[in-house]
């Protein structure tokens, strides 16, 4: 039987959503292992002068535990 952990992590990116999400598991896979899957829970972005700045993601990421 495996055991499955889910943490959450923010991340952002000048590019785009998917910039920040592959942004947050690389990040992530630092120092979790076993990574087995991510969930965008939200998504928002940063307005300065009526122009869109940064991409940014709200992910439950979830691991299997040995």
């Amino acid at each position: 039987m495996a055991i499955i952990k889910v943490i959450e992590v923010l991340a952002n990116s000048e590019k785009s959503w998917e910039d920040a999400t592959r942004n947050a598991v690389k990040q992530a896979s630092k120092s979790v292992k076993n990574i087995r899957s991510a969930y965008v829970a939200d998504q928002s972005v940063v307005v300065k002068d009526n122009d869109v700045t940064e991409f940014r993601v709200n992910l439950k990421i979830s691991f299997e535990v040995k």
